[in-house]
């Protein structure tokens, strides 16, 4: 027998790997949910379910048009894995950052009836760099990149979950496991967070 229930597909980084779970059980009763499948591999440099870079998500996403692929709902966010610094550059500079999300935005009209952005979350400098040699991440960065993030988002009338300003409200360094992800504890509570706005937005 067919599901009358809508669907939602994610389509994140590892702190969406992390919620996720909480997030599908939260919704169970009124969306089917789904995300970008595939080995994960080294959170750090992202494969498969990790969708990485907003270029590695535009890619994805064009995949998705070619296999006429559809959902009620798309839940999407890029950004921490285009403002690592190697050598000084940006994985994804700001400019393709802003042409990648437009061309996402566009294909989502394509893809769902019904798109969610949610941001970046925040660094704390000093905490991430001294746990990571590879690369560098700042939040002066995660700040610029949101505010783009941003700006697209409203042209396009897609609503946007403010998962930055929420995990800030919960505290400092206590809420992380390591340089970037977040405890169990707080993981539970942003699925809980998104769980309300999507609801909200699309009930």
């Amino acid at each position: 027998m067919k599901s009358n229930k809508k669907t939602l597909h994610v389509v994140g980084d590892s702190i969406s790997l992390h919620y996720g779970p909480y997030l599908e059980k939260y919704i169970e009763n009124s969306l089917t949910y789904s995300r970008k499948e595939g080995k994960l591999g080294n959170l750090d440099f992202p494969e498969g379910a990790n969708a990485g870079d907003s270029s590695m998500v535009l890619n994805y996403l064009n995949k998705c048009k070619l296999e006429n692929l559809q959902w009620d709902i798309l839940l999407i966010n890029c950004g921490l894995h285009d403002i690592k610094i190697y050598e000084e550059l940006h994985q994804i500079n700001i400019s393709q950052y802003k042409y990648n999300l437009e061309q996402i935005f566009y294909l989502t009209n394509f893809l769902s009836n019904k798109t969610i952005w949610i941001n970046t979350t925040q660094v704390i400098d000093n905490l991430h760099n001294s746990l990571k040699s590879e690369f560098k991440r700042f939040n002066k960065d995660v700040e610029k990149y949101n505010e783009v993030a941003k700006k697209i988002a409203i042209s396009n009338h897609i609503p946007i979950i403010d998962l930055n300003g929420f995990c800030k409200s919960l505290g400092g360094q206590e809420i992380y496991q390591d340089h970037v992800h977040f405890i169990h504890e707080i993981q539970k509570l942003q699925a809980a967070y998104i769980a309300g706005h999507i609801k909200s937005l699309c009930f």
